[in-house]
């Protein structure tokens, strides 16, 4: 995997071959704006979602008129190059319909992402750092999402980043049909974070980055190509795809809503602080229903807390998996774990052998009968008891007449954690 990306860095670092070099049309004022896809997602359906439920409040407190302000282009073009950053917030007529159609047509989903970004931005800007990233790349999912972590495009993007499926698995994100990993802020955030930087190895432009996020490296390539090998963005406009001619004005006037909504009384969302919460690996399946009965702890919540899951189950006997919960049912869920993991399992019936007839018990003679060399073994080995979905340490030790303390001894177990199938010394 490594030497294949390396290989493909270099193809794409290779001296380009010289092309006639097309005339370059830089008049924007004509260009429509089609808007981001993450851009078009409903207000209203993103604060139905339970995080915005819990912490957003509509503050009543401060009214600012809901008119947009008219400035001069030369205002604009000035705001943009005072925001802090390393990335060329450049200004034209182009960015300028992207920042219109922030300042009026949605300024009701500016408000919410003002608000949402509380809740990401400290994750997003902790990856970039990680990776050494532009930090203003934090507003990319502000085109991309709209800071909805369950967004899904037309294409098949999934998350907060819109990774598609082949780049999410190649940056160690984990896709089938229970677990999402694009959903799962944190994880998704620092993929997102070492693509970025790997674009930058290959084009050495964070202008270019932004546009080969969008669609992919090998479209830009082409369009440095057709463009004589022109390197600048603007240069090579016109031979990107259509969307992505519109993605990075997007970026750059997401920027500049961000910094500058005040002027333009845009009144962000209150938001709430979140409670602090932690996270568990998990090496055992357990369905949320079963930690909400008995942490006490809303559906809605841990669902809110673990998008990355994609049915109710958490599938930790597959693979190792993360629990992320509030800090005090995160306590909780580990005292009682015992109790969370045997809750509403159905036992399966004892048979007697009072119920049994004569010929069912000659019939299953042979099964239960062991040679003189397996009772040697068995005798060697203590006598052992297979482990079934939904039992405990504690149950184990009470249907053997034992302690939890020497079930723990004889196999080396550390905690309470153990699995279905799991073969146990019980004397």
């Amino acid at each position: 995997m490594r030497l294949s990306r390396i290989l493909i860095s270099l193809l794409f670092l290779a001296p380009l071959p010289a092309v006639a070099q097309e005339e370059v049309n830089t008049d924007l004022s004509d260009i429509t704006v089609d808007l981001p896809e993450g851009m078009q997602e409903n207000t209203d359906s993103l604060l139905r979602s339970w995080n915005m439920r819990q912490y957003l409040l509509v503050d009543t407190t401060v009214q600012l008129a809901n008119i947009n302000p008219y400035f001069e282009k030369a205002v604009y073009a000035d705001r943009l190059q005072r925001i802090p950053c390393i990335i060329d917030m450049v200004h034209n007529d182009i960015v300028q319909k992207y920042i219109d159609q922030y300042t009026n047509r949605l300024r009701h989903s500016v408000s919410y992402i003002l608000a949402a970004s509380n809740l990401y931005i400290p994750i997003f800007e902790e990856a970039l750092a990680y990776y050494k990233v532009p930090l203003e790349l934090k507003y990319l999912p502000v085109i991309e999402s709209a800071y909805n972590p369950r967004a899904r495009s037309h294409a098949g993007a999934v998350g907060l980043w819109q990774f598609m499926p082949r780049t999410a698995i190649q940056y160690g994100l984990q896709i089938n049909s229970l677990v999402d990993e694009r959903c799962e802020p944190i994880k998704s955030s620092y993929a997102a974070a070492r693509y970025l930087r790997d674009l930058y190895t290959i084009f050495g432009d964070w202008t270019l980055v932004i546009a080969a996020y969008n669609c992919g490296p090998n479209n830009i390539n082409k369009a440095i190509h057709r463009s004589g090998g022109e390197r600048d963005f603007w240069k090579i406009y016109n031979n990107l795809p259509h969307e992505t001619r519109g993605y990075v004005p997007a970026f750059i006037a997401a920027n500049y809503i961000m910094n500058y909504y005040g002027e333009h009384n845009i009144l962000p969302y209150k938001a709430l602080m979140p409670a602090s919460t932690d996270t568990l690996l998990l090496s055992r399946d357990v369905k949320m229903e079963q930690i909400a009965a008995v942490c006490g702890i809303d559906m809605d919540e841990i669902k809110a807390l673990n998008p990355q899951y994609q049915t109710t189950l958490i599938p930790g006997y597959r693979t190792t998996c993360t629990l992320r919960l509030p800090q005090d049912k995160l306590l909780k869920f580990i005292d009682l774990q015992d109790s969370i993991y045997a809750y509403g399992v159905t036992e399966k019936p004892q048979i007697s052998s009072d119920q049994l007839t004569v010929k069912e018990m000659a019939d299953m003679t042979p099964t239960v009968k062991k040679s003189s060399k397996s009772r040697s073994k068995s005798s060697r080995g203590g006598q052992r008891v297979k482990v079934r979905s939904g039992q405990t340490l504690g149950e184990i030790a009470r249907r053997n007449h034992t302690t939890v303390d020497k079930l723990r001894r004889l196999n080396g177990i550390k905690g309470s954690n153990i699995r279905a199938g799991q073969s146990l010394r019980v004397r």
